[in-house]
């Protein structure tokens, strides 16, 4: 459907009774506030009655058009505030720069992408989409969590020169499930290997962009959920490095650590995916027997 030219006047029963005026202009700044609150930053919300009445064909959004409008914002407040429940100050942090117009609207999905309602963010706006016809209907769900991290995670992203962007789901999951223990695994692997200054490189950009490519290349068969995992099957991989050490007795050998930093010269140990394993392993997969992935270290020193 393609969009309509918003309506030159809206009908008088609309007009007469208040049902846009009290029911919606009224309480638009106490609902900015609350977007405002939620998200930690001022936000406005731009929305045009007289655009949006063009799609009202019947029912609530046509005989009560100031408080379809109203539930719509109320909705999408509810939603954020779950949304930051879960994703904690960094993934708000992420929203916020994603959608940098600050600016909540609605309009109609003219691409089809929704049965009843959706969100996308365009033009750093995020918007509220409702189908063709379905203006008023299921208006709750359109900030539904999956399809407002679907849209964040599709959003455009600056790439940074050398590999292209994590999306929202890679970076989220950094934050949230990689950084936060990345040093107290760190200093454990450093503590059994005896070298306090051992570095840990995961190298997110490039395991992110091969993956990226397996995927596409093998969508049928690829977790679709691999880029929110980013950050936690990459923080496995180093403690079953951690457990591996130890199992293999390295916290209590001297001549095993002896080995390991002759072999590993630089002290830095790097989680990278390559074409083809040289040895073989229970790990040929990313994500699968991950505690397995060092095993036979001795061996390979």
């Amino acid at each position: 459907m393609s969009k309509l030219p918003p309506v030159e006047k809206l009908p008088l029963a609309l007009r007469k009774n208040g049902l846009v005026r009290d029911d919606w202009e009224n309480k638009k700044s106490d609902l900015e506030q609350k977007l405002s609150d939620t998200l930690t930053t001022p936000w406005t919300v731009d929305v045009n009655p007289n655009q949006l009445y063009a799609y009202a064909t019947e029912g609530y959004a046509k005989e009560s058009l100031g408080s379809c409008i109203a539930e719509y914002i109320n909705g999408a407040i509810y939603r954020l505030k779950e949304f930051k429940d879960h994703a904690g100050e960094n993934g708000l942090k992420e929203l916020n720069t994603i959608c940098h117009a600050h600016i909540l609207t609605i309009d109609l999905d003219d691409a089809n992408r929704f049965p009843y309602c959706g969100v996308d963010v365009h033009e750093g706006k995020l918007r509220i989409l409702f189908a063709p016809g379905k203006l008023g209907a299921n208006i709750d769900s359109a900030l539904d969590r999956d399809v407002l991290l679907k849209a964040l995670n599709e959003a455009p992203a600056p790439a940074s020169e050398n590999a292209p962007a994590l999306s929202f789901a890679a970076r989220s999951s950094i934050s949230k499930d990689y950084e936060p223990k990345a040093e107290q695994i760190r200093a454990q692997i450093a503590d059994i290997l005896m070298k306090p200054d051992i570095k840990l490189s995961p190298n997110f950009e490039d395991t992110f962009a091969k993956l990226q490519k397996a995927c596409e290349e093998n969508k049928a068969d690829f977790r679709s959920d691999w880029e929110g995992l980013l950050g936690e099957f990459t923080r496995l991989y180093w403690e079953g490095l951690a457990n591996q050490l130890k199992y293999q007795k390295f916290n209590e050998d001297e001549l095993l650590r002896e080995g390991f930093h002759e072999a590993v010269e630089k002290g830095e140990i790097a989680f990278r995916i390559v074409d083809t394993l040289k040895y073989s392993s229970y790990s040929k997969t990313w994500g699968a027997n991950i505690d397995d992935a060092a095993q036979g270290l001795v061996d390979r020193l």
